[in-house]
């Protein structure tokens, strides 16, 4: 495939068809890694994707339980009045 580099603004751009960025899953933004002789652009995941069925999941298997205690121990309230 060949593409075209065109002008905008001040700087030049890469047009990508619809049918590429729906194919790859690209966004607004994307990750452009430059490579010796290629550059390769990746899209980019929100950060927590998948977290939410990821929690449930555990929770369903009981594997959400606590493991740090956030309170205050009875032994240590004085330091806080």
């Amino acid at each position: 495939m060949e593409a075209s580099i065109i002008q905008i603004g001040n700087s030049k751009g890469l047009r990508l068809s619809k049918t590429i960025l729906e194919k790859y899953n690209l966004g607004d933004k994307v990750e452009i890694i430059l490579e010796e002789d290629q550059i390769v652009l990746k899209p980019i995941k929100n950060v927590r994707e998948g977290w939410g069925e990821a929690f449930a999941e555990m929770h369903a298997q009981g594997d959400d339980e606590q493991l740090i205690y956030e309170g205050i121990d009875d032994d240590h309230l004085e330091e806080w009045k």
